[in-house]
C-alpha cells in the first residue's frame, strides 16, 4: 500500500448520466512506482457538503488507504481473482495438481461461478448467499431441467473456496466465507449420492470377460483387478510392465490426450500383476503392431492419425461405448457400465473377501484414508498379490487355463 500517511483529496465529478458525485482520490505505491487511484463515494445529494455522513465516508476511506493488508479498496472482484488464481496456480505447469484436477476446476468456475458471482467483490460475497445460490442450480438432462447433483455442488463450493484461499495468501482479502471462521460455519452442501454406483456381480464379470475381444479383454482384465483410474489405464506403455516380476508401474495419467502426472503420489506405487492378467496382456501384445517399450499399450491404429500411431492411445470412452457396453447389453447386463464401474467392483470384491483395510487402501492407491486406517502398518507385497489373485480367480471365465509364464519378456528400445 502506501509508504506514508495520506489524506487524499475530494472532488465533485459529473459523468454521462448528469448526476454530480463525490470522488475520492489518492496515490498508491506499488512495485512499478506510484499510480493515482480513485473511488466514488456517492451522489452529492445523498452526501451533502460538510455533512457528517460525508465526513465519515471520507474518514473510512482514508483509514483504508493508510492500512497495510486487505481492505475494501484493495478487494478484487471474483472474476479478477479467478484470473489471478489461474495464472499463479492453474497455469498448466503446476506440479502440485494433476491436469484433470486443474481442468475440472477451471470448467466449474467458468461454467457456474463467474456468470453469477464474477462482478461481486470478494468482500461482498456472503456465506448464506452462496449456500442459497447452490440450491438453485439446475442442469439439463435429456432435454429436461434437473437439479444439479449434490456432488457437483460440493465441487463448485470447494472450487470457490480455493479462490478465497488464494486471495487470502496474496492479501486481497482476509476472510473465506465458504469455509467460515470456525468449523461448521461455512457453506453447507449435501453431497449425498442420488443413487448407489453400479457394481458387477462375479457371474456378470465372468460372462463379460469371456465375450470380449483380445484387446478389450486385456483392458478390462487389467483394469478391474487393479482399480486403475481411466487416465492411468490410458497412459500405460509396454515399458511399464515387468512380466518377469509380474508388476506394473503407473507413471503417468492421460486425460483428453494430455499426458500428465498421476492424481496422487500414492498412485505411482508398483502394482502386482496377476499371472492370468499377464497372459491376457501378452495375448494382446502378440496381436498389436506397436510393441516397443515406448509405445502405448492401447495405441491408436486410426487411419486419420497416421503420424500418431503407436504414440497416442485410443479414446477409452469410445472403446467403452462401442466395444464393451454393446456386448454387456447383449449378455443381458442392464447395469450402467463405465470404466469407474470396474474400480467400484474391485473394491467391493476385496471387502467381501475379507481383505485387510490397509491392503484395500494400497491396492486402490488412495492418497489418504481415515485416521484409524492410517494406524495400520504398510501392507506387504505378498498380501496385496494374494488379495488381487483371489479377486481374479472369482471373475475368471471357467474355460481359462493358465500356463505359468517364466521367460523374461523384453521389448525393443
Amino acid at each position: 500500500m502506501t509508504a506514508r500517511f495520506q489524506n487524499g483529496c475530494l472532488a465533485k465529478v459529473t459523468r454521462g448520466d448528469g448526476v454530480e458525485r463525490w470522488l475520492f482520490r489518492w496515490r498508491e505505491r506499488g512495485p512499478n512506482g506510484c499510480r493515482e487511484r480513485n473511488r466514488i463515494i456517492g451522489p452529492v445529494k445523498d452526501y451533502p457538503e460538510k455533512s457528517r455522513k460525508l465526513q465519515e465516508a471520507v474518514a473510512r476511506l482514508r483509514k483504508c488507504v493508510n492500512t497495510d493488508g486487505p481492505t475494501e479498496l484493495t478487494s478484487l472482484t471474483m472474476a479478477k481473482a479467478l484470473e489471478h488464481y489461474i495464472v499463479h496456480e492453474l497455469a498448466g505447469d503446476d506440479e502440485s495438481k494433476s491436469y484433470s484436477t486443474q481442468n475440472r476446476k477451471k470448467l466449474l468456475l467458468h461454467r457456474w461461478v463467474v456468470p453469477h458471482w464474477g462482478k461481486y467483490e470478494l468482500g461482498a460475497i456472503k456465506t448464506v448467499a452462496v449456500e442459497q445460490w447452490l440450491k438453485t442450480l439446475i442442469t439439463e438432462k435429456f432435454g429436461a431441467p434437473k437439479p444439479l447433483a449434490g456432488g457437483t455442488r460440493e465441487k463448485i463450493r470447494d472450487a470457490m473456496s480455493s479462490i478465497f484461499n488464494h486471495a487470502i495468501r496474496w492479501e486481497f482479502t482476509d476472510r473465506n466465507p465458504i469455509t467460515g471462521p470456525v468449523k461448521g460455519a461455512g457453506v453447507r452442501v449435501s453431497a449425498k449420492r442420488e443413487r448407489e454406483p453400479d457394481v458387477l456381480e462375479v457371474g456378470e464379470m465372468r460372462r463379460l470377460l469371456a465375450s470380449l475381444r483380445v484387446r478389450e479383454r486385456a483392458m478390462v482384465s487389467l483394469d478391474m483387478p487393479s482399480g486403475l483410474r481411466r487416465g492411468e489405464l490410458a497412459g500405460l506403455r509396454w515399458g511399464d510392465f515387468d512380466f518377469t516380476n509380474l508388476t506394473v508401474a503407473v507413471n503417468r495419467s492421460l486425460v483428453d490426450q494430455h499426458v500428465g502426472k498421476c492424481k496422487t503420489e500414492v498412485s505411482k506405487k508398483l502394482m502386482p500383476l496377476d499371472p492370468y492378467i499377464a497372459e491376457d496382456l501378452l495375448a494382446w501384445h502378440r496381436e498389436t503392431p506397436y510393441k516397443a517399450a515406448s509405445d502405448y499399450a492401447w495405441a491408436t491404429d486410426s487411419k486419420r492419425a497416421r503420424s500418431k500411431r503407436g504414440k497416442q492411445p485410443v479414446w477409452l470412452a469410445t472403446i467403452m461405448r462401442y466395444h464393451i457396453q454393446p456386448i454387456a447389453r447383449e449378455l443381458g447386463i442392464t447395469k450402467r457400465i463405465g470404466w469407474h464401474t470396474f474400480r467400484h467392483t474391485f473394491s467391493t470384491l476385496l471387502k467381501s473377501n475379507g481383505a485387510d483395510v490397509k491392503v484395500v487402501q494400497e491396492l486402490l492407491r488412495h492418497a489418504t484414508t481415515r485416521m484409524t486406517l492410517d494406524t495400520y502398518t504398510q501392507a506387504l507385497g505378498a498380501d496385496k498379490r494374494a488379495a488381487q489373485s483371489r479377486v481374479v480367480s472369482m471373475i475368471r471365465p471357467n474355460d481359462c487355463v493358465f500356463s505359468v509364464y517364466r521367460e523374461k519378456q523384453t521389448f525393443p528400445a
